[in-house]
C-alpha cells in the first residue's frame, strides 16, 4: 500500500499546507483580475475583459430603460388619446345642446307665427262681421218699417181719397189695415168662406176681387195687392156700406 506525502505531514505541517494553498489560490485570482500595468505584472498582457455576465446586465438594464420610456410615451400617448376623446366628446355635447336650443328657439318662434296669424284672421272676421253689420243697419235705416210703409201708403191713398171725396181717417184706415193683414200688401185668406167660393181676400185690407172691380178708383193700379189701390178701393167700399172705414171694427 501506497502512503502519499501529504500523509505522511503532522497535522501542524497540513495546516501550513492547507494555508499556503488557499494564499496562492487567492494571489491568482487577484492577479487575473487586476491591470497588468498597475500590478507591476507582465507590460504585455492585454486588459483583463469585461464579465460577460456584467455586459449582459448592462444590455438589460438599457432595453428595460428603454421599455420604461416607450411605456411612459405610450401613456402619455394614451392620455392625449383620452383628453382628446373627452374634449371631442365635450364638442359633441356642445353642438347637441346649442342644436337643440336652436330648434326649440324655432318651434317657439313657429307658435308665436302662428299665435299671430290666428289673430290677424279673428280680427279680419270681427271687422268683416261689423262691416256687415253695419251695411244691413245702413239698410234697415234707408229701407222704411212695415209701419212707416203702411203710413206711407195710407197718406198717398188719402191723398186720392180726398180728391175723390170717399172718407176715412188715417187712424181708423191704419186699425183696420194692421188687423186684416198685419201691413202685409201680399197678404191671402185662403181659408174663410170667400176663399171656399174660390175669391180669396188679398191685400192690405183683404178685398175680394170682385169687391176690388166694383170699387176700383180711376188714377190707382188696377192691381187688388197694390198697397195704395187696395186702400182706396176698400175705403170706397166701407163709405158706401157703412159710412167710412173709421166705422169698420172687425171683418168688413
Amino acid at each position: 500500500m501506497r502512503i502519499s506525502a501529504y500523509t505522511r505531514l503532522t497535522r501542524t505541517q497540513k495546516t501550513a499546507t492547507i494555508g499556503l494553498t488557499a494564499a496562492a489560490g487567492i494571489a491568482a485570482l487577484t492577479a487575473g483580475i487586476a491591470p497588468g500595468a498597475a500590478a507591476g505584472g507582465d507590460s504585455g498582457r492585454s486588459p483583463a475583459k469585461p464579465v460577460a455576465g456584467h455586459s449582459v446586465s448592462a444590455d438589460a438594464s438599457s432595453g428595460k430603460k428603454a421599455a420604461e420610456a416607450s411605456k411612459g410615451d405610450h401613456a402619455t400617448g394614451d392620455k392625449s388619446v383620452q383628453l382628446a376623446g373627452a374634449s371631442a366628446g365635450h364638442q359633441t355635447k356642445a353642438y347637441q345642446g346649442q342644436k337643440a336650443k336652436a330648434a326649440a328657439q324655432a318651434q317657439a318662434e313657429q307658435k308665436s307665427q302662428a299665435k299671430a296669424e290666428a289673430k290677424t284672421k279673428a280680427e279680419q272676421k270681427n271687422k268683416a262681421a261689423e262691416a256687415r253689420t253695419d251695411q244691413s243697419a245702413s239698410r234697415s235705416a234707408e229701407r222704411p218699417s212695415k209701419s212707416e210703409n203702411v203710413d206711407g201708403w195710407i197718406n198717398e191713398a188719402r191723398a186720392i181719397m180726398k180728391e175723390k171725396g170717399i172718407p176715412g181717417s188715417h187712424e181708423g184706415i191704419k186699425k183696420n189695415i194692421m188687423r186684416e193683414s198685419g201691413g202685409d200688401p201680399n197678404a191671402v185668406n185662403d181659408w174663410d168662406i170667400n176663399a171656399k167660393k174660390g175669391t180669396p181676400s188679398k191685400g192690405l185690407l183683404q178685398t175680394i176681387q170682385p169687391t176690388f172691380d166694383a170699387y176700383h178708383v180711376d188714377g190707382t193700379k188696377d192691381s187688388v195687392t197694390d198697397p195704395v189701390a187696395n186702400i182706396v178701393a176698400a175705403c170706397n167700399y166701407a163709405a158706401d156700406k157703412y159710412g167710412s172705414m173709421d166705422n169698420v171694427n172687425s171683418a168688413y
